[in-house]
């Protein structure tokens, strides 16, 4: 679905979202954003972590 934006669509969706939320309010929007994108990622590799971690040991 995202890779059919494109550059028009994205320029268009940050637009929005300034006159939506203000120019004072996106950096604390984007950061907040950002950090649920990092702990999103960092939950799914302790996932794939654990589960490489369970094949090995009924491997055994």
């Amino acid at each position: 679905m995202l890779q059919n934006i494109g550059v028009p669509g994205l320029i268009l969706i940050l637009v929005i979202a300034l006159i939506i939320f203000g120019p004072s309010k996106l950096p604390e929007i984007g950061r907040a954003f950002g950090s649920t994108l990092r702990e999103f990622k960092n939950s799914t590799k302790d996932l794939i972590s654990s589960d490489e971690k369970e094949e090995k040991m009924q491997s055994k």
